[in-house]
C-alpha cells in the first residue's frame, strides 16, 4: 500500500524582500503494481557473442523464465543489437534479477538491467475489446432484431 506525504517546496527569490511562495506538490504514488509489465526486463550493453543460452543460464537462478529470451538484432547484419528482453512469471523474480545483475559482468561487458516499459504504440492504443461470442446475442440485441 502507497503512503503519501505532502512535499512543499520553495520558489520564492532569495533576493526579494517579499514572503516566498510555497506551492503543494502532488504526493509520488508509485508502486510495481502500477506497470503491466514490471515482470519483464530488459538488460543492456551486451557483447555482440553473448547468446541467449548464456542469458537464460545467468537470469533462471532468479526464478521460472516465462517467455524464451530474446536478444534484439539487425535485420540487416543478422547481429545483436546489445539488448535484450527476458520475461519473467513473476514481479519477485524479475525484481530480484534487476537487484542481483544490474552492473554485473557478463562475458566481459557490464550489463545493465531495467524495467522493461510499453512501447509508445502499445502505450497508447485503445485496448483490445470484443463483443459477447458470436451465435450468442444480449437480451437488448434480441428486442432490437425483434422489433
Amino acid at each position: 500500500m502507497a503512503t503519501t506525504t505532502n512535499i512543499w517546496l520553495n520558489l520564492g527569490s532569495i533576493s526579494t524582500p517579499r514572503q516566498p511562495k510555497f506551492h503543494k506538490v502532488k504526493p509520488l504514488k508509485a508502486s510495481l503494481f502500477d506497470f503491466p509489465l514490471a515482470s519483464k526486463i530488459m538488460v543492456r550493453n551486451l557483447s555482440f557473442s553473448t547468446t541467449e543460452s548464456c542469458l537464460e543460464k545467468e537470469f533462471s537462478n532468479f526464478g521460472e523464465i516465462a517467455e524464451a529470451v530474446k536478444i534484439v538484432k539487425d535485420e540487416v547484419r543478422k547481429r545483436s543489437k546489445g539488448y535484450a528482453f527476458i520475461q519473467y512469471s513473476s514481479q519477485e523474480a524479475a525484481l530480484q534479477a534487476l537487484e542481483n545483475m544490474d552492473r554485473k559482468y557478463v562475458d566481459g561487458r557490464l550489463i545493465y538491467v531495467d524495467l522493461a516499459k510499453l512501447d509508445k504504440h502499445s502505450y497508447y492504443r485503445p485496448p483490445i475489446t470484443s463483443g459477447p461470442p458470436e451465435g450468442k446475442m444480449t437480451a437488448t440485441r434480441r428486442e432490437e432484431q425483434n422489433e
